[in-house]
């Protein structure tokens, strides 16, 4: 275990102007698709102060975030037993801290909660995802809508049967 990854602590991010200023360092580095900037926005604006942001700070540096939306079971189409899960998005490493755990240890984080996770795999990441333990599950046209979801299932969850 290197240095970085024994002193990592994940933190929920504040929804104000300072993240939002943090937020803009990775959209420099990153795809469109993967900046969060849109979304804090819109919880500034509506006020949200519980932020779906997590983020780990390193030297007072915000350098790698993810957002984790809990979802209510009745729009679970992924686990058996249908149950309340989460969407993991926009996971980010800024670049000069990649392969330090970071992301490994927000990806460790939100399974530490116990409930099903889906996400989806974005620039080349599929790879990443598969060693964090998810899963490819069978794409189906009226369920997965264009996505290419991947899932995590704890203990006693598996994958629900598709009509595909």
């Amino acid at each position: 275990m290197t240095k970085e990854e024994e002193a990592v602590k994940i933190e929920r991010l504040k929804v104000n102007y300072k993240t939002l200023e943090e937020f803009k360092k990775f959209k420099e580095y990153g795809i469109q698709e993967l900046s969060m900037l849109e979304d804090l926005q819109e919880n500034i604006i509506e006020d949200n102060s519980e932020s779906p942001f997590y983020g780990i700070y390193f030297a007072d540096k915000l350098v790698a975030r993810m957002s984790l939306y809990q979802k209510d079971a009745k729009y679970d189409l992924y686990f058996n037993p249908q149950q309340t899960y989460f969407e993991l998005w926009k996971l980010e490493v800024l670049p000069n801290y990649q392969f330090k755990g970071f992301g490994k240890a927000l990806v460790d984080f939100a399974k530490s909660f116990g409930l099903p996770i889906k996400t989806n795999s974005r620039m080349k990441s599929k790879e990443f995802w598969e060693k964090m333990g998810f899963q490819t599950v069978d794409y189906d046209m009226n369920r997965d809508l264009g996505q290419n979801p991947l899932v995590w299932c704890p203990e006693g969850v598996s994958l629900q049967k598709t009509n595909s």
